[in-house]
């Protein structure tokens, strides 16, 4: 279940996000008050998966997949570009949850 949790938190997390860029700068009502409705959610549904999983890999998982989806969102959907310096940048981030992963001691 906890994995469920994290998965809801990053869906939300980057929920908010993308809220924050559609308010343009809290102009725009409805998105402006999504804002602070994603993000509530994501800090729920992480303090959920924190229950069972390590804080430091549940933190690196939440944070490294938002910035993986919202780099897609922007790139996607908002035209921002993409070059090669960002896809290293990701494919780093990546990494470096393996690497966290893998020094972990088992889940209880």
């Amino acid at each position: 279940m906890h994995w469920l949790y994290l998965i809801l938190a990053i869906v939300a997390e980057v929920s908010g996000t993308t809220s924050m860029k559609l308010s343009a700068g809290f102009t725009k009502p409805l998105p402006s008050v999504l804002i602070f409705v994603f993000y509530g959610l994501s800090l729920t549904f992480l303090t959920l998966a924190l229950r069972v999983m390590p804080v430091g890999m549940a933190y690196a998982i939440w944070s490294a997949l938002g910035t993986a989806l919202i780099t897609a969102i922007g790139v996607l959907w908002f035209g921002e570009g993409m070059n090669t310096i960002k896809v290293v940048s990701l494919v780093l981030i990546i990494v470096g949850i393996v690497g966290l992963h893998f020094s972990q001691e088992p889940m209880k």
